[in-house]
């Protein structure tokens, strides 16, 4: 039985978006169409597939087994059709479309603002719409099409994803005034014994990072005062609470004021963030990507050399 000229792309739509809200009156609400006339496409859809697709429950809608088995598919229905459609008005317009970015919130906030406004000035007619999220959050949304690509820090786990590094990000060492390290002229390993390091909660990688670091150098990390940001952690760290390891970007960015903490390198324990644009493999824009990531790179080592390191070097 053939069913491809039955099944409408607004079903595929409502398919996903009772799906993604667990609930017809949410999925009605971002569709913009009635209650009533949602349910009616979801139940002509399952009409033709012959079978139920979603759990009509008190608490929400969950997607049945079936459901959850075509929603991949579906997701790549929908995001080939607006790949078709920007390509379309790209032709058209000379323009190339607005596409979900997604950023960690250890790296966003201190790397755009120096890379976008020459971004958007080569590539005209390129939107972005950035959101913040956890590294594991970012991978899955990208995944699942609720992103298009994504800013995000190495290891990338998923196979179905492709990246391209674009530069690597020196860690530092932020110290309070009053430590005993803080006149030191040179810190080294060693000197990290026994100290106690601070760091953000442990959904970011980069807790994964220092909490390696940490091991390595006999060090101990406060899980009784994890920050919610590396903007809490640089006041903890004022406070005389503990060491910790900030990025350079956010060093860069955020702290201006060396009088009220020092920040310094340890010798020979070199610690850095490799940092990658991550696209879905099949994306109809994966080439768009490359080149932005190519860009980004070229650009970044322009304007932030400083503060981070080349790839490849």
């Amino acid at each position: 039985m053939q069913y491809s000229d039955r099944v409408t792309l607004r079903q595929i739509q409502c398919l996903v978006a009772v799906a993604d809200h667990g609930s017809f009156r949410r999925a009605a609400d971002q569709l913009e169409i009635t209650q009533p006339t949602l349910t009616a496409q979801i139940a002509a859809l399952e009409k033709t597939l012959g079978t139920q697709l979603f759990e009509r429950t008190r608490s929400g809608s969950p997607p049945s087994a079936t459901a959850r088995g075509l929603l991949p598919n579906a997701r790549r229905v929908l995001e080939e059709t607006q790949a078709f459609m920007d390509q379309a008005h790209a032709l058209t317009s000379g323009t190339l479309g607005t596409y979900r970015l997604g950023v960690t919130p250890t790296l966003g906030p201190y790397l755009l603002p120096a890379i976008l406004p020459a971004i958007h000035a080569e590539f005209t007619g390129l939107k972005l719409y950035v959101r913040e999220a956890p590294p594991a959050d970012l991978e899955m949304d990208l995944r699942e099409a609720r992103h298009d690509v994504i800013l995000t820090t190495e290891p990338v786990l998923s196979r179905e994803l492709a990246y391209a590094t674009l530069f690597r990000e020196p860690v530092r060492l932020a110290i309070a005034r009053e430590h005993r390290l803080a006149t030191r002229n040179r810190i080294s390993r060693s000197d990290l014994r026994g100290e106690e390091v601070l760091t953000i909660g442990e959904h970011h990688l980069f807790h994964a990072q220092i909490l390696d670091v940490c091991k390595r150098v006999g060090a101990s990390v406060r899980r009784d005062y994890e920050g919610t940001s590396l903007d809490a952690l640089r006041q903890m760290v004022v406070m005389n609470m503990g060491l910790a390891f900030l990025p350079a970007l956010y060093i860069r960015s955020e702290i201006r004021d060396r009088e009220e903490l020092r920040v310094a390198d340890v010798q020979g324990l070199p610690i850095f963030r490799r940092h990658v644009l991550v696209w879905r493999a099949t994306s109809p824009s994966r080439h768009l990507f490359k080149r932005l990531a190519q860009r980004i790179a070229q650009i970044a080592m322009l304007r932030l050399s400083e503060d981070i390191i080349p790839a490849r070097e």
